[in-house]
């Protein structure tokens, strides 16, 4: 896994100025900036994703969100904090052109690449059906984060019953057939979010928004650089 942790643009060799910073519109920040010691593994900007390859509009291993993301996000990472953990993003802000890289790749021909990890017992055609890709993210707005606890010191994720973008019924909350732990895991990640100003996806556990987003009517496609 190609993690990251600390706030990057304190260290002298990092890439990223305050001149590229201001690439982003405003009102939006870079996350791994806003949140000293969250991790981060920008998912769709390798190829460890569903799709099997980087996706449209990634160009840099980085998670961005709506500034009141962020915010809403410092206040659920104190409460991580007081038990010793942290957080683990995979992503944030998606732009536009990143979703239809997803249905193009929905409506592409099987080629089992990424199956068995991803969508083991469904078919590639039933991703958009089900709900677990939208034809319009929330993720567009800035105002959608997925993410999972870890551990304060090194980022070891926890245990929650199954990976990232594991399209099946085992990463609905709920789901039957968890571990102790990983049932807990789950609950733990569910409180701190929703009692920092999130709402949960009830199909992904992972995947926490914004109850008040703060362009709730905009879909975005600026890329991430």
């Amino acid at each position: 896994m190609n993690m990251n942790a600390g706030n990057p643009s304190n260290r002298p060799d990092h890439p990223f100025s305050t001149e590229l910073n201001m690439r982003i519109p405003e009102g939006f920040v870079y996350l791994d900036d806003a949140l000293p010691g969250v991790y981060w593994d920008a998912k769709y900007a390798s190829a460890d994703n569903f799709t099997g390859r980087i996706v449209d509009g990634y160009h840099v291993n980085r998670v961005v969100g709506a500034r009141e993301l962020a915010d809403a996000l410092r206040e659920a990472l104190t409460l991580a904090a007081r038990r010793g953990l942290s957080f683990l993003l995979f992503d944030g802000y998606r732009p536009r052109r990143a979703v239809e890289c997803f249905l193009r790749w929905a409506r592409s021909p099987e080629d089992g690449r990424t199956k068995a990890r991803h969508y083991p017992n469904i078919s590639k055609s039933d991703i958009v059906p089900l709900g677990y890709v939208a034809e319009r993210s929330g993720h567009s707005r800035g105002g959608a984060i997925d993410l999972t606890l870890c551990a304060a010191s090194g980022g070891k994720p926890l245990d929650m019953g199954g990976g990232f973008d594991l399209m099946d019924v085992s990463s609905h909350h709920g789901a039957p057939g968890l571990s102790a732990d990983a049932a807990a895991h789950r609950a733990l990640l569910r409180d701190i979010m929703e009692s920092s100003g999130f709402a949960a996806y009830e199909k992904e556990w992972w995947h926490y928004s914004l109850n008040n987003e703060p362009f709730a009517d905009t879909y975005f496609d600026f890329p991430i650089l």
